[in-house]
This record gives structure tokens, C-alpha cells and sequence, in this order.
């Protein structure tokens, strides 16, 4: 497509160059030379040069523009991408609108930059020197006149290179920052408003709002020094083109129409001169881009898929071994698992308990593999996780945790989310074994119903037993439940698990409460303590 689009505006180009030199044509054979017939002829070429040159811009246009909106879609999906094999703990340690200002608005600027200015700099230099060859076949020394002062600007553009640079930097961080508060505080504002901090988050925005501005002027007066001295240099070198060739028409030295296709052509070489230099000043400004977007695409994922990995047994038993199991987060210096020993037996309900912080959170993200052990190792039905590919291994296990993730979009394509396969009598079934129907019956539209932003009108608990429908759709091997379901009252709570122990009956289940009511026909309780996984002997005792 690029290639395509390059001969077209190459024929544009070729297009644009023919009429000044039809303008002298018109004036020195056609009208000085009193030949009408000649006249005729040369005003019927650049009829057909006009008609020629408009329809080749409508379809340069069309193909500009998809061509531009291929290349941005193809780099947000190549970092898209990218980001969505990071581990949850790059997400946590970023601002959400720091990642979103580098997916979005810096990758158009380094598009607008590959197509726009670097495709405007190639048409502009091929009609520069088509331009530069046709003055000088006019008037040799007032062309190499012309071009004396270029060195002078690309001397001064490199002085101020390093301006440029910094301010366009500053420029984008000041404007992700304004972002990032808006990311940040609009999703906390029932928060915010409970405690009458509405003022106190104006002004933050405010003053975030006249950093952006403040740095936005001072980058302003850059850009405009960068680009006024060379336009000035530029405008002076024409007027003395016109001094010299205007007084070499006086002289009978030169024709009348020759000056003006000159001067015609002049003005197409100082354009593309001003924007070859601006574009210069534009490389420092998608430096700071490319620099923002590549700083992301250089974080390595903390885990891979293997590169041969294990088919996973066609019926998986849902057996998990712990051996010596070592965990430390990377900037923290105790370890969240020091050796932790454990067998959780296939198809049977693993109760997994813990003081707040022990690591159980930090244990179920070993076994989803969102980060890996640093000693020891973790086997599913003998095989080791690395062992297995990334996508099998988490489609075999559902886990539904405290922080359910809701979609805008209908509640029937949240519960499918997982299954999007699923019919709509596996999803009623899902639901009435999640004790959803009454919540469903309430609903204006029933399942078609649409769950706004974040779903905010939907409650804890009502969140939680859509996770527990949609991990029951997904149909796993293993079910993990991380405080699954804390947000529900007991006699509910009672209620799904039962559902939850007879659908899952002949799988591994490994619950992480703090609810007594959850050990109840456990057939393992482990206690997660000093970074190790102490096996109980029974519910009761670990109750009393």
C-alpha cells in the first residue's frame, strides 16, 4: 500500500512541477509570441493537468487515510499485545493513565510521524529537487544563490535540538498527569463526595491543568524560535532572488515568463525546505514518544509459555504438589514462601486458611502462573507449571476472587465471558445453581439487561455470584475461590457452596476464607503460616 501510494503522489509531484513551467510556456510562446493556436493548445494541457491533479488528490487522500489508521490500529495491538503478557504486578506498580496516555497518544503521534511527516518529507524532497533542477536550467547562479543559506538553518536547528527535546518531554508527561487524575478519581467519586473532598480534588485538577499550560506555552516559544529564524532566512533569500532576477528582466537579460516560473518555482522549494527543517524539529518531538512507548515494550513478561510445552492430559485428575516452594516479591526483602511443602489431592475440597498478608493471594497467582517460584517448584498432575502452556494451564482453572471484573456490555455476555459458547441453558443453569434468578427476575431486561461502567449499580454480593455463574459456564478442572464469597450472607454463602460442592463434586476445589462455615466437609485445611503450608487434621481443630 505504501508502495502504491508513493507512485501516485511521485505522479502528483510530477503533476504540481509541470505547471509553472505551462505558466512561462503560456506567457513566452503564447502570449509575448502573439501565437493563439499555441495558446489554445498549452491552456487545453493544463486544463487536463488541473482535472488530473484534483482527482489524484482525492484518491492520495483516501489512500493517506487508510493507510495511516492501518499502521496506528497494528501498533496499539502490537503494545496491547505486549502489556497483556505482563504480570498483574507491572499493573500494579504503574498509573493506569500513564499506560493508557503511551497506548493512545503517543503511539498517534509516532503514527501521525511515520506517515504524515516522514511521507510528507519524501513527496517534499522529490518536488524540492524536481523544482531545484528546473531553476537551474533557468538561471544556474541565482539558484546556487538560493541555496547558500541553508547551511545557515540546519546550523541553527542543531542548537536548538536539545530544547526541543526537553520541552516536548516535560509537555507529554504534564498532560498524563492530567490523565492519570482523571483515570484515578472518577472511579472513587462516591468516595470522594462521603468525604467532602470535592473542592480539594478541583484544585489538584486545577493545579495539574496550570503545570500542563505553563509547560504548553514554554514548549510554544521553543517550537515557534525553532521554526521563525529559518522561515526569516528563507523569506530574505527569496527577496533577494527577486531583487536579482527582476533587475536582469529590466536589463532585457531574461524573459518575463521565465522569472515567473522561477519565482513559481522558488516558492516550491521553499516550501518543502521549511518543512524538511520543521521536520527535524518534529523528530525531537517523536523521540520523546518512541522513547515513552518502547520504555513499556522493553519490560520482559515475568513468565512465558514454554517453547515445546506438555499437552495437558485429555482427563485431568486436578492434582497439585508443592515442593519446597520459595516466593519473594522483587522489592521486598522477606519471603512470602520459604519453603512451603503441600499436596492438594485431585477432585477433592481444599480449605486454604491464613492470617491477612500470610501469602494465599500471592499462592494462587504461583499456580495461575502470573509469576513464578524463585526455589522449588509447583506440579499439576505431575507436571511442572513452566512445563505447560500459559493459555491451557488458566483455561483448566477458574478462579473467582473478592475483586470480580465486570465488562460494560449485557450480564449475558459478562456470564459468557469465560465460555462464549456457552447456550443459554447451560447460562440458566449457571445461574439458578448461583442463586442468581431472583436477581436476574428483577432486572428490567432480564439477562439482555446492560451493566454500565464498572457495573456500580450492581452489589458486592450480587458481583460475586455473577463470577461464580460465569466459573461454573467455564466448566474447569480446578476451582479456586479467593474469598469468594465474603460479599454474600451466610445462608446464601451456604447455598452456593452446597451448589458449588455438588457441581464440582469430582474436581479439586481449593477455597481461601476466613469463614469458619467453609471447613465444613473439607477434605484438606492447610494453614499458611511463616511462609509455609501447615496441614491440619481435621475442621474442627482448625476451627477451635
Amino acid at each position: 500500500m505504501l508502495a502504491v501510494l508513493m507512485a501516485f503522489s511521485l505522479l502528483a509531484t510530477a503533476l504540481a512541477l509541470s505547471q509553472p513551467w505551462l505558466t512561462k510556456l503560456l506567457i513566452d510562446e503564447g502570449l509575448l509570441a502573439r501565437d493563439y493556436d499555441r495558446l489554445l493548445w498549452i491552456v487545453g494541457c493544463m486544463v487536463l493537468v488541473g482535472i488530473s491533479a484534483s482527482a489524484l488528490s482525492g484518491l492520495n487522500r483516501y489512500l493517506h487515510t487508510r493507510l495511516s489508521a492501518r499502521i496506528l490500529f497494528a501498533m496499539r495491538e502490537n503494545l496491547y499485545a505486549h502489556l497483556q503478557t505482563l504480570s498483574p504486578g507491572f499493573f500494579g506498580s504503574r498509573r493506569l493513565g500513564d499506560i493508557v496516555s503511551r497506548l493512545d497518544g503517543d503511539l498517534a503521534q509516532i503514527q501521525r510521524f511515520a506517515v504524515d511527516s516522514l511521507f510528507s518529507a519524501t513527496t517534499n524532497t522529490l518536488s524540492m529537487l524536481g523544482a531545484l533542477v528546473l531553476m537551474a536550467s533557468l538561471e544556474p547562479m541565482l539558484t546556487l544563490m538560493v541555496l547558500a543559506v541553508v547551511p545557515l538553518e540546519v546550523l541553527y536547528l542543531r542548537r536548538m535540538r536539545g530544547k526541543v527535546e526537553r520541552g516536548a518531554r516535560e509537555v507529554r508527561e504534564r498532560s498524563t498527569d492530567v490523565g492519570a487524575f482523571v483515570i484515578e478519581t472518577l472511579p472513587a467519586t462516591k468516595f470522594i463526595q462521603a468525604v467532602g473532598a470535592e473542592q480539594r480534588e478541583l484544585a489538584r485538577l486545577r493545579s495539574l491543568g496550570e503545570r500542563h499550560l505553563s509547560s504548553l506555552l514554554r514548549f510554544q516559544l521553543t517550537e515557534y524560535a525553532t521554526s521563525a529564524v529559518p522561515g526569516l532566512i528563507t523569506s530574505l533569500a527569496r527577496a533577494a532572488a527577486f531583487v536579482v532576477g527582476g533587475y536582469q528582466v529590466i536589463q532585457g537579460e531574461w524573459q518575463l515568463g521565465a522569472l515567473i516560473a522561477f519565482s513559481a518555482y522558488l516558492a516550491m522549494v521553499a516550501g518543502p525546505v521549511q518543512s524538511l527543517l520543521g521536520l527535524y524539529v518534529a523528530v525531537q518531538r517523536v523521540a520523546v514518544n518512541f522513547d515513552r512507548v518502547l520504555e513499556i515494550r522493553r519490560v520482559k513478561p515475568a513468565v512465558r509459555s514454554p517453547a515445546d510445552p506438555v499437552p495437558l492430559p485429555p482427563t485431568m485428575r486436578g492434582e497439585i504438589v508443592f515442593d519446597d516452594v520459595v516466593f519473594a516479591h522483587p522489592d521486598r526483602r522477606e519471603r512470602v514462601l520459604d519453603g512451603a511443602c503441600a499436596v492438594f489431592p485431585a477432585g477433592r475440597k481444599v480449605v486454604l486458611v491464613g492470617a491477612s498478608g500470610a501469602g494465599k493471594s500471592t499462592l494462587i497467582d504461583l499456580v495461575m502462573r502470573y509469576q513464578d517460584p524463585v526455589g522449588g517448584r509447583i506440579l499439576l498432575d505431575g507436571i511442572p507449571l513452566p512445563r505447560l502452556a500459559l493459555t491451557e494451564l488458566r483455561r483448566c482453572i477458574a478462579v473467582v476472587s473478592q475483586e470480580i471484573v465486570l465488562f460494560r456490555g449485557s450480564l449475558r455476555d459478562n456470564l459468557r465471558y469465560a465460555n462464549p459458547a456457552a447456550s443459554d441453558a447451560e447460562i440458566l443453569r449457571a445461574v439458578e445453581d448461583a442463586q442468581l434468578s431472583d436477581f436476574i427476575a428483577s432486572l428490567p431486561q432480564g439477562l439482555d439487561t446492560e451493566l454500565g461502567e464498572r457495573a456500580t449499580q450492581v452489589s458486592g454480593g450480587q458481583k460475586q455470584r455473577i463470577a461464580i455463574a460465569r466459573a461454573l459456564l467455564q466448566d474447569p478442572s480446578i476451582l479456586l475461590l479467593d474469598e469468594a464469597t465474603s460479599a454474600v450472607d451466610q445462608a446464601t454463602e451456604a447455598r452456593v457452596v452446597a451448589a458449588i460442592d455438588r457441581l464440582f463434586g469430582d474436581r479439586t476445589r481449593i477455597i481461601v476464607s476466613h469463614r469458619p462455615g467453609n471447613l465444613v466437609n473439607a477434605d484438606a485445611v492447610f494453614v499458611l503460616r511463616s511462609g509455609q503450608l501447615h496441614p491440619q487434621a481435621g475442621p474442627e481443630s482448625e476451627h477451635a
